[in-house]
């Protein structure tokens, strides 16, 4: 039977290529939709060049207090919401998704959205309805890479690993309005078996991510895996994220920022992301289109030794933004083939294999690294 996909932010810098690809599909009928009706259509408008599925556009603001009827209206079989940044959002969506008897997929990236969801499990299991939050690198993609991994170890002691985008690639205000949110913000991270304070967007350092990606700068982020890790891999000791811009002026005026902001010189800076984003478009030249993601894991192996094993993700030609969207692309299409059925709402932890994820981003180059240092 044809499965109906609404895509909430579908025009959107994640949401378009979500489309994109699932356009590909002659089992699914494709909704975009969004607040802007005119970029819903003109989207529509290109893909249906090459769509397999049946496509169209809606008006749909998910802050109306009509959103829960016209979803009842229209059904959609699985929900995608895209329509970040989600730091300061509650559940009024997943819930009308939920009570609408709707599958549920998001690309969360804020620590409480994702690590509460399981607030909504009972919900959604009485509705025997899939709901997913954090469908995106993190910590859709990072749990799946460490699960994979994490047999090699007798012993996992720590997870230590960044993203790192090239700068000269399309990003959305609403990721950076994201950023700010918590730019020298306080936050708790697993460090020596105890939670710690750190800052967002400060503690900057520099440094050698491998050949292809060179040098980074790298701050601390607060990420829904700094608290979901310490309670999934017994015996961790260390969880730590970073994540940084390319170039250095970019970089460490965010920390400048994220400085006056601890200080409570500076308050509430995502709500200057229009200002600062509008900026940082003038710089993007200056960078490079390649970026990706690694991970260290290190402990004792099953020989007794200590191991280091480093993974690499790899993006160039500027196809980077793409790997947030792939697991909520993995997810719909278990959902639609019927190789994901439990009812209930969680965070997305360790859904999908390995490669699950390789096929479809093989598909626009991006590729993974792999070195192990032993003793």
């Amino acid at each position: 039977m044809t499965k109906k996909i609404l895509v909430l932010g579908g025009y959107g810098n994640f949401g378009k290529l979500i489309c994109g690809y699932l356009v590909q599909r002659s089992d699914i009928e494709l909704i975009i939709a969004g607040r802007n009706k005119e970029k819903a259509d003109r989207l529509c408008d290109a893909l249906k060049i090459e769509a397999k599925c049946q496509l169209s556009s809606l008006l749909l603001d998910i802050h109306s207090a009509s959103f829960l009827q016209t979803l009842n209206d229209i059904h959609p079989d699985i929900v995608i919401h895209t329509s970040g940044p989600f730091q300061g959002q509650d559940y009024y969506v997943p819930e009308a998704c939920i009570e609408a008897g709707c599958h549920y997929i998001d690309l969360a990236d804020d620590r409480r959205f994702v690590c509460d969801f399981h607030s909504l499990n009972d919900l959604a299991t009485k509705n025997n309805v899939i709901a997913i939050s954090g469908a995106s690198s993190v910590p859709g993609l990072s749990s799946v890479v460490i699960d994979h991994y994490a047999n090699e170890f007798s012993k996992l002691e720590e997870i230590d690993f960044a993203i790192v985008p090239g700068s000269n690639v399309e990003i959305g205000e609403a990721t950076l309005k994201g950023i700010l949110s918590y730019a020298g913000r306080p936050f708790k991270s697993w460090e020596q078996e105890r939670f710690v304070e750190r800052y967002g967007w400060m503690d900057s350092c520099r440094m050698y991510m491998g050949k292809t990606l060179g040098t980074r700068w790298l701050a601390n982020i607060d990420i829904p895996d700094l608290e979901l890790f310490p309670a999934r891999y017994q015996g961790i000791k260390t969880v730590r994220f970073r994540a940084g811009h390319e170039l250095g002026i970019a970089h460490l005026s965010i920390a400048f920022m994220a400085f006056l902001s601890r200080l409570e010189l500076v308050k509430h800076l995502d709500r200057y992301s229009g200002k600062i984003f509008r900026a940082g478009q003038h710089l993007k030249r200056l960078g490079t289109d390649c970026g990706g993601m690694v991970i260290q894991l290190s402990g004792i192996n099953k020989e007794g030794q200590r191991l280091k094993l480093i993974w690499r993700l790899i993006a160039k030609k500027g196809v980077g933004p793409r790997i947030p969207t792939i697991s909520a692309i993995v997810l719909a299409n278990r959902i639609v083939d019927g190789d994901l059925t439990e009812p209930g709402a969680r965070p997305c932890l360790g859904l999908f294999r390995l490669d699950e994820f390789f096929k479809i981003a093989g598909e626009w180059g991006i590729y993974q690294e792999e070195e192990k240092m032993v003793g």
